[in-house]
């Protein structure tokens, strides 16, 4: 594969990218572009966000921009994620707090705070039927999702109980070592394994969080005084979180599964993937 094509497919990969990342993208826009300037004093600020999360979603479906399916991977992930938040943020736990006033909320979550999750759902729905996902050596369905009911509990039990996300991972790897995920970026299925894809969108998420923190979406207890950078040791909850939104996505997905000979895939010209 010479320079041009590679340029090539890198440039469309990056546009596919964005086109699955449009509601994250706007949310975390909005958040920035209100933190700097916002005009409308008879309307809290978290308010409008949740109001222009709303439109913006019947913005996606009247204009086809999102299938009914990808709309209810968001509901679901609104209602999971607020059932969380409402634990985190209670008096008794504070993991961590919303400054700032509202109206559309309950107890100490204001409601705009489930479409960040869902902006994750939203996410994997899209890039999923964006790049044709399929997978070799997928493991048996049965066990992610145990694995992935255990990961949610482990979000409120690790408070009262031993925090289990190490021995989690750990599961997730035996799980999932061999697993590979290839996607069509033109014609032809790249490949990689989904333990590394799984890091590498964590990792966007931590960066997008550092953000979300610095505009005062919501901050840790070690950022009331002064923001600082969220501390890395948090990529291993949202990798855990990343893992959960996917295994919720598959339910609702088909898995397209591979048959693999040797190195290679059948069906796949490309080389094996670094």
């Amino acid at each position: 594969m010479n320079i041009k094509t590679i340029i090539h497919e890198f440039w469309l990969f990056g546009l596919k990218q964005a086109n699955a990342c449009i509601f994250g993208g706007f949310l975390l826009g909005v958040m920035i572009v209100t933190n700097y300037w916002y005009p409308i004093e008879s309307l809290h600020r978290y308010d409008f966000i949740f109001l222009a999360a709303i439109a913006f979603q019947l913005f996606l479906l009247i204009f086809r921009l999102e299938t009914p399916r990808e709309a209810l991977v968001i509901i679901v992930f609104h209602i999971v994620a607020t059932v969380m938040e409402l634990f985190k943020t209670s008096d008794s736990i504070g993991s961590w707090v919303y400054p700032e006033e509202f109206i559309f909320g309950i107890a100490n979550v204001p409601l705009f705070t489930g479409f960040m999750y869902s902006a994750v759902g939203s996410y994997i729905a899209r890039v999923w039927r964006i790049f044709e996902f399929e997978y070799s050596h997928y493991p048996n369905k049965a066990a992610t999702i145990v694995l992935v009911a255990l990961i949610y509990m482990n979000f409120f039990t690790h408070h009262y109980i031993w925090d289990l996300r190490w021995l989690l991972l750990a599961f997730t790897v035996f799980l999932f070592y061999r697993t590979h995920i290839y996607f069509k970026i033109i014609k032809t299925h790249r490949n990689m394994p989904l333990l590394l894809g799984w890091f590498l969108v964590a990792l966007f998420i931590w960066i997008a969080e550092n953000i979300a923190t610095f505009t005062n979406i919501w901050i840790y207890p070690n950022q009331t005084e002064q923001w600082e950078m969220v501390s890395f040791s948090k990529l291993s909850s949202w990798y855990l979180l990343m893992l959960l939104s996917f295994v919720l996505v598959s339910l609702i997905n088909q898995i397209q599964i591979r048959r693999v000979l040797g190195a290679k895939a059948i069906g796949d010209n490309s080389e094996p993937a670094a």
